[in-house]
Order: structure tokens, then sequence, then C-alpha cells
């Protein structure tokens, strides 16, 4: 019996490679010049083949007019599976690499590599585990330690991979459409914070300088802009001009929340590359600048970064000595003089022995969004999050944010919209795709609400009353963000054009400016995020013009808002009146709260900036409680400011002080019915009114 199954295997075997069909003149005695010119193909795609994988792809036409010949030659079909492997199609290589494997399973070392590869790309993980196995014999008395981490790294995301793909994610994913992809290829989008305004990566043709890169025979890369129309729809996407565009290649890293600073990354030589930063003045971006030595190094791999809220740390990927794998994920802090100060590694809690790759602070401040092959990923880059904890000062466990928006592809370059609701990605196999790759917009969906039952039925034939089942479904609820974005415009009170004006942000409690941002010079337009659980004082100052104030008192459990306010800005002029609304005082009581102290500082230097100043400081109340207590007690309020302003050197004769109690309300709540807390909290106020300068 034994014989008789050697026997069988032998045969079977010999069957197997019998069917491997050589490219000689015996096997085409009849087809000599097919044979040549096949030949001759193959040949002209051993030239890429022989080269950097990344010009694999260009041999695919080249073998595929051979393999049209001849498609039964195991080494043929190798060579043009692993090529396939290696370009935007990879989904069509597990045909050619099963046939080579089918012909002849030893004809290369790595065909049970590609295999595995190919598998775990169709999530078929069971079979990719067992030919990255196959392979381990192969790379186990390599002296360089990649190959077996390499193979130990993917055969661990399979296993991830089995696990994960069980519980997916509800999300809808659409292509951005027509506006935004194009033939060409579009990855890499970053967003402002309210979703107004998408810059992107894109090889087209119409590239500046319009040069083709020989190494990859692409378009240069660009940075593409286009703006959100009311109706949710993009406008079509234009060049982002040539102080940011250069001939070479140049693609968009981040963008700040308010959309008007970029992050770009140009390339070098040697596989280096280094971060550089661009303003929007007007309309007109500025020529990038370095992020200077502290983020740059000088022959190391700065590829990706992004900004906190606030503008003033950057997140940022650099491939530099010293880290803990290859790309890992670096902070630097802007110092006094607004310049980038030391590097300081994540840590391990984030960074792995493998790269991590396209990092993203969410405009809450605190949750981060990265890719990386490490962790719990089920293929290539997945993307994951992770959460700073303020207090304890450490970052949560990174969580794999799910199959499908995760695949067993590459997942890189994603960011998320302020609300949490919208995610925007590159794919390059979706089937709505334009051509290459395209960007794509995810909508998160939340759990999956239970079903709702109200039925009768009769479940027995004899019975007198049917059976009622009522079941009432939890409500399912998507997670928003926890923080406020506050917009708008500044301009002018009389002429109503827009200025350009500072907007200062103020931790109230903490009495520190956390963040100070512009206003842009030619729309005005303004945006800044305050993520939850401060008591935020917002002073926009502009020289000429009072300044304007705002308070956000936001609760740590506060759900996302967007808040559009406008705000005009009055010029120092006799009868102008500007209210303090960062003045706070003790409940029923003329005491002064520790959180006034920005605002009252704002007003003393004012005060000194423009010595002939005089005004009058006024205290305002709401309608509740006796006339006379309210005309008591506004005055007590307005009389307290004043000392404040003559105990840190304002002279007293330059202030006046009035109390208006309930007189002036600033809405229709004079009798306190049908009033909420907001309407209330309006009349409460501070004023200062110009009487001379």
């Amino acid at each position: 019996m034994k014989t008789v199954v050697s026997i069988l295997l032998l045969f079977v075997v010999f069957g197997i490679q019998a069917q491997n069909v050589e490219f000689t003149k015996d096997n085409f005695k009849n087809n000599k010049d097919g044979l040549k010119a096949a030949i001759k193909s193959i040949e002209a795609g051993d030239e890429y083949f022989e080269g950097p994988q990344v010009m694999w792809k260009e041999a695919i036409p080249l073998y595929q007019e051979a393999n049209d010949f001849n498609p039964n030659n195991a080494m043929l079909n190798y060579k043009l599976g692993a090529c396939y492997l290696h370009s935007m199609n990879r989904g069509e290589a597990l045909q050619y690499l099963e046939k080579a494997y089918q012909l002849n399973p030893s004809v290369e070392a790595q065909l049970n590599y590609f295999l595995g590869q190919a598998y775990h790309l169709q999530y078929e993980f069971d079979d990719a585990i067992k030919f990255y196995s196959k392979y381990q014999s192969a790379v186990i008395n390599n002296p360089d330690p990649w190959y077996r981490e390499d193979l130990q790294m993917r055969i661990q995301q399979c296993y991830n991979g089995k696990k994960i793909i069980e519980e997916p994610i509800r999300v809808f994913i659409d292509n951005l459409g027509p506006s935004i992809n194009t033939k060409y290829n579009e990855y890499g989008a970053v967003i402002s914070a309210d979703e107004s305004v998408i810059i992107f990566t894109a090889r087209r043709n119409t590239s500046t300088g319009g040069k083709i890169d020989p190494m990859l025979n692409e378009n240069f890369e660009d940075l593409y802009i286009s703006y959100k129309n009311p109706d949710g729809s993009w406008t079509p996407s234009e060049n982002l001009g040539e102080n940011v565009n250069s001939k070479d290649h140049d693609a968009v890293s981040a963008v700040s929340a308010d959309g008007q600073r970029v992050i770009i990354y140009l390339g070098r030589e040697n596989n280096a590359g280094d971060l550089y930063e661009c303003t929007l003045d007007g309309d007109v971006w500025s020529k990038p600048e370095s992020l200077g030595k502290n983020v740059n190094t000088k022959d190391y791999h700065e590829s990706s970064a992004c900004y906190s809220p606030d503008g003033n740390t950057i997140y940022f990927v650099s491939n530099k000595p010293g880290g803990i794998g290859d790309h890992d994920i670096y902070m630097t802090q802007k110092d006094e003089k607004g310049k980038w100060g030391p590097a300081t590694n994540l840590g391990t809690v984030i960074n792995t022995k493998y790269d991590e790759e396209g990092v993203y602070m969410h405009p809450d401040g605190k949750t981060l969004y990265f890719s990386s092959k490490g962790h719990t990923s089920i293929g290539g880059y997945d993307i994951f999050k992770t959460v700073y904890d303020e207090a304890k000062q450490e970052w949560s466990q990174p969580v794999n944010i799910g199959y499908p928006v995760n695949t067993a592809d590459d997942d890189v370059f994603f960011v998320i919209s302020a609300d949490g609701k919208h995610g925007y990605f590159t794919s390059s196999n979706q089937p709505e795709s334009k051509g290459g790759r395209d960007l794509y917009v995810i909508t998160f969906l939340g759990p999956e609400k239970p079903m709702v039952l109200n039925n009768e039925d009769n479940l027995l034939a004899e019975a007198t009353a049917p059976i009622k089942e009522r079941v009432i479904a939890p409500v399912v609820e998507v997670k928003e963000a926890q923080l406020t974005i506050l917009k708008g415009v500044i301009s002018d009170f009389l002429s109503k054009a827009p200025l350009e004006a500072f907007i200062e942000i103020v931790d109230n409690a903490a009495n520190k400016t956390i963040a100070t941002f512009k206003s842009n010079s030619k729309s005005g337009r303004y945006l800044v995020s305050l993520p939850a659980g401060k008591n935020y004082g917002i002073a926009v100052k502009k020289d000429g013009y009072l300044f304007h104030s705002e308070n956000f008192d936001i609760p740590a459990t506060a759900a996302f808002q967007e808040v559009e306010k406008n705000i005009e800005l009055k010029q120092l002029a006799v009868g102008s009146k500007i209210v303090l609304r960062n003045i706070f005082f003790d409940l029923d009581k003329a005491t002064l709260r520790a959180e006034s102290t920005a605002e009252l500082q704002r007003l003393i230097k004012l005060m000194n900036d423009v010595p002939t100043l005089n005004i009058e400081l006024g205290g305002h109340t709401d309608s509740r409680g006796s006339d006379s207590y309210n005309m008591d007690l506004s005055k007590r309020r307005a009389k307290a400011v004043v000392d404040y302003l003559t105990e840190n050197g304002i002279d007293a004769s330059r202030l006046k002080w009035e109390g208006y109690g309930e007189t002036q309300l600033v809405n229709g709540c004079s009798n306190g019915v049908n009033c909420s807390d907001e309407d209330h909290q309006a009349n409460r106020r501070t004023e200062f009114k110009v009487l001379s300068f």
C-alpha cells in the first residue's frame, strides 16, 4: 500500500510539473514568431522586475503579453503575481500566484511569501498563515532580523484579522465625487475642524512644472484645495499655487483647525524628507518655511505631522535614530520665541517596533489617531485611536477603529471631523473609484439599534387570545466629541468691512493665555476649537479698536456644539460701549472672582496704551429681585471693578462708575417670564463706556 501511495504521489507531482510550459522552440514549433515576441516582452519586463519594487508595476503589461501567449509558465505567473502585488490592482495577484504554485511550488522561495500576502489581502487568513509559515524556513537563518520580524508581524495581523472582522462597525463609505477625484491619484486628505475646507495631494497632469517622476512613471505630487458648498457638495478642486507647489513632489500633511496654516512634506534624496509650514494671508499662501532642526533631521525621514487644536504642539513622524521602531511618533511644543522645541518620543504605549505613520490630533485636543503596522493591525497599516488622560499624564492603550474602515491593506492618513461623525481616507479598491486612488468620506453610524417587536401571533391554533410581545429598544447614540467649535466673521462695526484681528484664548481658572489666532485678512473669518472642561475667556483685539470679549464656560461633560458668532469691533470713539463678559462675581455679592483677572488686566493694558482714555464702568443685573436690591448690587459691582483698576495703577480721575440695576436690559426679560438662563445671563453684565480720549 505504501508503494502504491508513493507512486500516486510521484504521478501527481510529475503531472503538476508537466503542466509547466517553458518558453522553448520545442514547445512552440509552429509559432516561432510568437515565441520570439513573448521572450522579448519577458526580457523587457525583467528590466523593471530586477530594479526597485516600486517599478515592478511597469512590467505588468509586458509580462501580460507573454502570458497571453503562454499562460502555463510557473516563473512568468510568479513574476506577474508579484508585480500585481506592488501595483494599484493588488487583488489581481492571487490568480497568478496560485497558478505558479500549481505549476511549480518550488519555482521561487518568495512564492510562499507572496501567496501569503495575496491571501491576506483577500481576508483568507488561514491560507495566508499557512503560506507565511511555509516561508519561515527561507528566512530563519537570514542574518537580518527584519525578515523574521516582518513575517512574525504579518502572521499576527492574520490572527488579529480573524477576530476583528467578526465584529464590523456600521459605516457608510462614499466617494467624494468628481469635484475631488479624477482618473489620477488623489490621497492624503486633511480637513478644517468644521469640514468647510479639504486639502489633499494629487498626481495630476496639471501639477506645477508638468513633470513625470522617472522612478514612478507618474506625475509629480501637488497640493489641491476644495471648499464645501451649503448643500454639502464640494467645489471643483484647485491647485494650491506656485508658492506652495514646486516642480518637485509636494504633499500635504496637516491643516490647522481654522484652515489658515498647512504643514507640507518635501522629499529629498535617499528617501529623506522634511516638513515645512505655509500660512494663508488673505487668499495667498506663503512660501514653505522649515519647521526647524528640532523637527527636521539632515539624513532621515520626517514624513507626516499634525497640529494640536491650540497650535502650540506639533505631532510628527520620523525614523531618526533612538526611536522604538523604524518610524515613530514624536511631539514638539512651541517655545516663548515661537520656535519648535526639542522633540519627545510619545513612548511605547503608542510606538511599536514596527512602523507608525499618518498622525492626526482631533480638535478635542486629547484624542490622537494614527496608523500602525503593530498593535492589533489586521494588515499593513491600520488606524488606531488613543486618548490622553491629563490627570494621569498618559495615553490610553490604542484601539483599532475597526473593520471595514481598516482593511487587510494599508489604511493610513485618516482624519475625522470635529463632531466625530465623518472620517476621510484614501482607497484604491472601492467600487465607486474614479481611477487609481480616490478620497472617500466615512459616515459613522454607531452601534446597530435593536429591532423593535410589536407582533400578535397565534402561536397555537387552539389559543383563545393572541400572545402579544412588546420589546422597547434602548436608544443607541453615536458618541460625539466633547468640544465647541466657535467660528464667524470679524468686521468693523460701522463699515462692516472684514478685519484681520487677533483672537486670544484664555483659561480663566488658570489665568493663562493658551492660544492666539488671527482672522483671515481678506474674509475676516476665524475658527477656534474649545475642548470641553475649561472656562474660556476670548478676547478679540486690533490696533485702533476696542477689544471684544466673550465667555464660554464648557463643562467636561458638555456635548459637541458648533457656534457661529460674528463679531463687530468698535473703533475708539466717545460713547462706545463694550461688555466685559469675563468679569465674574460671587453669587449675590460684589466680590470679584479670580477668573476675572485676565479680563481686568486686558482693561488695564488698554488704559495704559491710551493714557488719555477716560471711561465709565457700569454694572447691570437681570430683572429678578427687587429694583432697589438690584440697583445697590450693580453699583457695588461697578465700584469693585474701579477699585481693582486704581489698585493696579490707573488714576482714579480717569474712572467713573455707575449702577444701572435692571434699567437697561438687553432683551425682553423685564418681568422674568418665559426667560431662559441665557437671557438672564445676558442682562447680568459689566460694561465700560468711553467718556473721552
